[in-house]
């Protein structure tokens, strides 16, 4: 699948930019030839070379602009709303694929895990809608693509019934990435009183009769979560090489529960000291884009900024919010909360790590996919001028002053 965006691509240099390396930013050129990253060019005499040994290469001028690797979202739910944007309105999964994807470029990311939820039973989590969105995506990313669309199955662990779904899929090799979820009431995201509660009748538009009855399902069927069968599923993950992660870890005990499951990946983790447990266990800790630029937590949980100042958080990722990963990623820098460089790798070379692929993606180096932005900045916020997939680009923009 991503072969065809390495393939019959002109030799492509972006020259006159601060290129953003993984420890560093370097005053220079990136240079790709078939896909790949060919070099970094620092200074005109080597600069000069490349472009005598490849005289047909397109060039783009960065023009003292940011020059990054792509960003690489491994958990956003957005793909939802784009095929629900509200209650009872569904609308055409080829549709709302194509037309969401094409956003994602102008936000800088490149890589896409499209979280899609099996067994949550709110919003677009029915299971026929997400069986259909996986093949469709599976079916869509073989023929074309603008970005690298892979996905993220989030499995709801008191959804019994979708087991054999998530074992049919991790046999197919259809999916890529596995997180463990579970959305009962009294703990991880809903520990507090009433707050699950409240959450159902906002986004179902249900009384609360409707949510009691919702309540005691979910309840029951949490109850009759069988851990072996939950170890099975892990055990078949890593024999196909999927990474997991667990989602919203309360506490130090519930990181080590999830450690034994064969997560590597703690999702959202609720408190800053289950956050810390979790790296000190050497998990990689994921937290939310949108919090970061918010400042806060949409459920009042841990600030992210605050995980990721004490070195308890190593991985952006949009969430719900594409368009705050880059955003995220300068209002680290810009508050001192991280280097660039360090924010960076924060939305690409490490997601790409913890799920496998750091070899191929996440950062500016020789050999690597030819995934890259540049980024200008408009009254302190960033804005991509360009994205690049494999050495093609795939959008570019121009400002009128």
């Amino acid at each position: 699948m991503d072969d065809r965006l390495r393939s019959h691509r002109k030799p492509l240099l972006v020259t006159s930019g601060k290129v953003v390396l993984p420890n560093q930013i370097a005053e220079g050129a990136v240079a790709a030839v078939e896909g790949r990253i060919d070099a970094v060019l620092l200074g005109e005499s080597a600069i000069d070379s490349w472009l005598k040994q490849h005289p047909g290469a397109a060039v783009i001028d960065a023009e003292g602009h940011y020059v990054m690797p792509g960003l690489i979202d491994i958990h956003c739910d957005a793909i939802e709303k784009e095929v629900q944007p509200r209650p009872g309105t569904i609308f055409p999964l080829d549709m709302a694929l194509m037309e969401f994807e094409r956003k994602l470029p102008v936000h800088g990311i490149t890589t896409m895990y499209h979280s899609l939820s099996l067994g949550v039973g709110l919003s677009l989590r029915g299971d026929h809608l997400l069986t259909g969105m996986v093949e469709h995506i599976n079916d869509y990313r073989s023929k074309r693509s603008f970005i690298r669309n892979r996905i993220h199955l989030r499995y709801e662990v008191s959804h019994l019934a979708g087991m054999p779904i998530v074992k049919r899929f991790l046999n197919e090799k259809t999916i890529d990435y596995l997180s463990f979820m579970d959305h009962s009431p009294g703990q991880g995201q809903y520990r507090e009183p009433g707050s699950f509660e409240r959450y159902v009748m906002k986004n179902q538009v249900v009384s609360m009769d409707e949510v009691r009855v919702i309540v005691e399902d979910l309840i029951q069927r949490r109850e009759q979560v069988n851990v072996e069968q939950l170890k099975e599923l892990s055990g078949l993950a890593a024999k196909q090489g999927v990474a997991i992660a667990s989602h919203d870890d309360d506490s130090a005990q519930k990181v080590e529960e999830s450690i034994g499951y064969g997560v590597s990946v703690c999702e959202f983790p609720i408190n800053l000291d289950t956050a810390r447990h979790a790296a000190d266990r050497g998990l990689h800790v994921c937290v939310g884009a949108p919090n970061v630029v918010r400042g806060a937590s949409h459920d009042k949980n841990l600030k992210a900024a605050d995980a990721i100042a004490a070195g308890a958080a190593d991985i952006l990722c949009s969430d719900y919010h594409p368009s705050s990963m880059l955003a995220a990623v300068f209002k680290l820098a810009d508050q001192g909360v991280a280097a660039l460089p360090a924010a960076v790798r924060m939305a690409s070379l490490h997601p790409a790590q913890a799920l496998g692929a750091g070899d191929e993606l996440g950062s500016i180096e020789q050999g690597k996919a030819a995934d890259l932005i540049i980024v200008d900045r408009y009254e302190g916020l960033p804005w991509v001028t360009h994205t690049i997939v494999g050495g093609q680009v795939v959008y570019a923009s121009a400002v009128r002053y």
